[in-house]
């Protein structure tokens, strides 16, 4: 699977590439990346593609907060379509939903899930992508877009209870704490924001439910269209395992049908459940071991084994060498 996302995702990058005096086009071509993408948003290009360039340019610009900074005068319009759709929507919890069940418009590299314990609400934001890499920038850049966007609709003094990511703190915070402001934690298990339950229901006084009807109208050929079934387990993997919930029979109740109907697609493809979950994990596996932010024991929790003793049993069925000899 290669994952896409539209090259909207670039906005801004000549202009922080300039301010570290870089080359924004010598970039691009050494990510493989064609010029076109700093001028046509609704090009579609490959995420882990554009997860290197960001990489490249922070550490040869010597600037950590490299995809924060592109993030920081993001508009709704960013989003396309989907900007679109959430513009007008009543609440919070509609616009929310309406960019989680069409995520598909602007990228399949992004699994987003909405969680609520009590007055809490946390948004989690997880990256799919092949490799397995620690693709800090991007993922930094994918949160403060959307504390952007949720700011656009919430009005500009809304702040969040938290902003959470689960990669390590930079030597230097400041400009995460200027964006987000304090309530920003490192090295936790997911990445997302954190809000009160109660903005869910917060109306929007500039929404046009006219406006709304018609976006839906134009948008009808490929609002709610689905990913391939291997990829929409994988994108819920994403998610599922750091809470220890990815079984075959959760995975089916969030697509709306039984687990066998879920062996048998699979089956079609190809693959099972076993496997791609497996292939999740070693990717996950992988983009932990090269973050270090995490210990095993934590790195076993977020990949959704009961136990340290049945990760080690797992990576040694998997790899033939202990975790820990990886770390050395």
């Amino acid at each position: 699977m290669t994952s896409l996302v539209r090259s909207a995702c670039l906005t801004n990058f000549a202009d922080v590439a300039a301010q570290c005096s870089l080359c924004a086009l010598g970039l691009l071509k050494e990510a493989g990346l064609p010029a076109l993408v700093l001028e046509d948003p609704d090009l579609k290009v490959p995420a882990l593609a554009v997860g290197r360039l960001l990489e490249q340019a922070a550490a040869r610009g010597r600037e950590p907060a490299f995809g924060l900074r592109m993030a920081e005068s993001r508009r709704l319009s960013n989003l396309g379509y989907l900007g679109m759709l959430a513009r007008d929507e009543p609440t919070l919890r509609s616009a929310l939903e309406a960019l989680m069940q069409n995520i598909r418009l602007h990228t399949d590299a992004l699994a987003l899930r909405l969680e609520q314990v009590g007055e809490l609400v946390s948004l989690h934001e997880e990256l799919v992508t092949e490799d397995g890499e620690s693709l800090r920038q991007l993922m930094e850049l994918i949160v403060a877009s959307t504390f952007g966007v949720l700011r656009i609709l919430m009005g500009e003094r809304w702040r969040p209870r938290l902003v959470c990511f689960s990669h390590r703190a930079p030597r230097s915070d400041l400009l995460h704490r200027r964006v987000f402001g304090k309530a920003v934690e490192f090295e936790q298990a997911f990445n997302g924001v954190v809000f009160s339950a109660s903005d869910l229901d917060a109306v929007n006084p500039g929404a046009d439910p006219g406006m709304v009807r018609y976006a839906r109208a134009l948008l009808e050929p490929v609002l709610g269209a689905q990913a391939p079934l291997p990829d929409r387990i994988r994108q819920l993997a994403v998610l599922l395992l750091p809470r220890g919930q990815c079984r075959v029979e959760v995975v089916a109740q969030e697509l709306g049908v039984d687990r066998r109907t879920v062996a048998r697609g699979l089956a079609s493809e190809g693959t099972t459940f076993s496997q791609l979950v497996d292939g999740m994990r070693r990717e996950l596996l992988l983009r932990h071991l090269k973050d270090r932010s995490h210990s095993l024991a934590e790195i076993s929790s977020l990949l959704g084994f009961s136990s340290p003793s049945a990760f080690a049993r797992w990576h040694r069925q998997q790899f033939g060498v202990t975790a820990r000899s990886r770390l050395r």
